[in-house]
């Protein structure tokens, strides 16, 4: 363990490679942060949290900057999570009393307004769609050989798809399987619109066996349809110092061409308000350079999806995990 005075210099060197970017040296220390003690013993301090592996000391500096294991402790044990600012608050606030017909608005606007507080990339994803419990079901004639079938769950997401037929079809068909789909299908989960469904429909209604069986298999596929993820501020990474690496650019901007990547970024989360990975913590490789921050949103015990944050690891965490706490407990009061 830490005695307190090491904590405060290991907290003040992460606090001042966040601000600057550049190694700290002992003599940035005693000149900026009330220390309470002198250069010499700051400096034992910094060569001892060194080789304990807290700090790393860059080849061509006499400085140091916080390792993995330095940024790990400073989350876990020394971070101040009222780092943000009342005209932050207000922001927040304004942004998500914005009226919005669809849950995945308002998880767009989230992602938006947390990238434009904390000036990082932000990403997030919606929750998956066949775990959510169907309110209704609505179709909808279009023509003589098209429809449409509009899904709305407990958590206020709406799936619309479009379903054309080969022969006529008519209204009073329509009303009868709307009013089986419903009868069947309100309060259970979208994962049961399946071939038992499809079984249990055709003995209901038997003159409707070529209706059924074209919407079934359309609505399973705009279910199971690819999950939908947003991403936010993209171009803000590339202003900060990491990104002058050309290796580090082009690692960030393969990691957001590969979605799948992204998506197991934003789902791999266990079940906390905040989860972080820093760098070499991330278990694909291609994120070594970088750190996530995620969390997931809900509304009592409806999981509405994950919002996320990637970075590189000299990350301002204080000011993230603020602004990320905010942002849930908003999203928890709508």
């Amino acid at each position: 363990m830490l005695d307190e005075r090491k904590k405060k210099v290991l907290q003040a060197i992460v606090d001042e490679y966040i601000n600057t970017a550049e190694p700290v040296s002992s003599g940035s220390l005693v000149e900026k942060y009330n220390l309470g003690c002198s250069s010499a013993t700051i400096r034992n301090d910094m060569a001892e949290l060194e080789n304990i592996g807290y700090l790393d000391k860059p080849h061509t500096s006499a400085g140091r900057i916080p390792s993995v294991k330095g940024y790990r402790f400073y989350v876990d044990e020394l971070l101040k999570e009222d780092d943000i600012s009342l005209e932050e608050i207000k922001y927040i606030q304004s942004k998500l009393e914005t009226k919005v017909n669809a849950i995945e608005d308002l998880t767009k606007i989230a992602t938006t307004t947390l990238s434009e507080i904390t000036h990082y990339t932000t990403l997030s994803i919606g929750p998956k769609s066949a775990s959510q419990i169907i309110e209704e079901i609505k179709f909808i004639l279009l023509g003589n050989r098209m429809l449409m079938a509009v899904i709305l769950t407990d958590n206020g997401m709406v799936k619309e798809t479009i379903i054309k037929f080969d022969e006529d079809i008519y209204q009073d068909q329509i009303d009868t399987i709307g009013y089986l789909f419903n009868n069947k299908l309100k309060g259970q989960s979208l994962e049961v619109i399946d071939k038992p469904l499809e079984e249990y429909l055709i003995t209901q209604t038997s003159d409707s066996i070529n209706v059924i069986k074209p919407i079934i298999n359309q609505l399973k596929y705009a279910i199971h349809e690819e999950e939908q993820l947003y991403l936010e501020g993209a171009n803000k990474s590339f202003e900060l110092p990491e990104f002058k690496s050309l290796d580090i650019a082009k690692s960030f901007v393969n990691i957001l061409d590969e979605k799948e990547l992204m998506l197991d970024m934003l789902q791999s989360g266990i079940a906390k308000d905040i989860n972080v990975y820093i760098g070499e913590e991330n278990e694909n490789k291609e994120l070594k350079d970088f750190s996530i921050v995620t969390f997931k949103h809900s509304v009592g015990d409806k999981d509405l999806g994950t919002i996320g944050i990637i970075g590189p690891t000299r990350m301002n965490y204080s000011k993230v995990i603020s602004v990320m706490k905010y942002i849930s407990k908003k999203l928890n009061e709508k």
